[in-house]
């Protein structure tokens, strides 16, 4: 995994929140063991702790659980993982919508240039 490290938030908040998308994303699936928190963070460049308590930030957010013998592994709760995914989604559509708003388009551009990109898409 490519790791992408800003000075602007905490470390363990973007590991986080990186580790999230992968879930939401498939690249982890349901249920699957998770990499030990030394080999995270050792693939990461980073501090064992700092992983740590991403891990600890992931399992509160219900989407890791700890098994004491088996290690963490993605939450077989598909509830979670939709709403993490609807999440993302939300924050993603309002990030293009401020640059949209931003270049100066009407509500009804922003509409024909999705309707364009999506036949692109679909071609």
């Amino acid at each position: 995994m490519e790791w992408k490290i800003a000075d602007d938030r905490p470390i363990w908040m973007q590991l986080s929140e990186q580790i999230a998308a992968q879930i939401a994303a498939g690249v982890y699936s349901v249920g699957e063991r998770l990499p030990s928190v030394r080999e995270l963070a050792a693939d990461a460049g980073g501090n064992p702790n700092t992983m740590q308590r991403a891990m600890a930030d992931l399992e509160n957010q219900g989407l890791v659980v700890t098994n004491r013998t088996a290690g963490r592994s993605v939450t077989q709760d598909m509830r979670a993982i939709e709403e993490l995914r609807s999440k993302q989604a939300r924050e993603q559509v309002l990030v293009f919508l401020e640059r949209m708003k931003g270049l100066g388009y009407t509500r009804g551009e922003i509409r024909a240039v999705l309707e364009d990109a999506l036949k692109e898409v679909e071609e």
